[in-house]
């Protein structure tokens, strides 16, 4: 079964990152603008698709962020899990390690896997800047809806 991991070094705390990926402000600062919750499930919203993302919050402390997929979309991340692994880096308290892997790709899903991993990415990188600098600067921007 496909799994992507990807990690990355960042020059902040844990407690910096971790509020990045478990926060409405931490999450639309890098990820997506539209952010809301229900209960422990976040609805991550993006431009032209039909409904949210639906990932239900299974553990989020400084060590680990474990999120299940449990939304009927995107249907190729249909029980797949995301975890979010957090260290301190080697020498530098003050200074995180964190690995992404997201995985349970169900069989015939494992085509979509590159794009969704380069998407990853991409979005480490703005994670990284968010959580150096403060910079707000969502991946995604879904723009407002305008009246008829």
């Amino acid at each position: 079964m496909a799994e992507i991991a990807l990690q990355i070094d960042i020059a902040a705390p844990r407690a910096v990152v971790l509020a990045a990926l478990d926060s409405h402000d931490g999450l639309t600062g890098w990820w997506t603008t539209e952010v809301d919750r229900d209960g422990d499930v976040l609805l991550l919203d993006f431009p032209d698709v039909p409904e949210p993302f639906r990932l239900r919050r299974e553990r989020a402390d400084r060590e680990r962020v474990v999120w299940t997929n449990v939304g009927t979309f995107p249907p190729h991340w249909a029980g797949t899990w995301i975890s979010w692994d957090l260290a301190d880096q080697p020498g530098a308290s003050d200074r995180t390690r964190l690995l992404l892997r997201h995985g349970g790709w169900q069989p015939g899903s494992e085509d979509g896997v590159p794009l969704v991993a380069g998407t990853w990415a991409e979005l480490l990188v703005r994670l990284k800047d968010h959580a150096q600098s403060g910079k707000v600067q969502p991946y995604f921007v879904k723009p407002p809806q305008h009246a008829p």
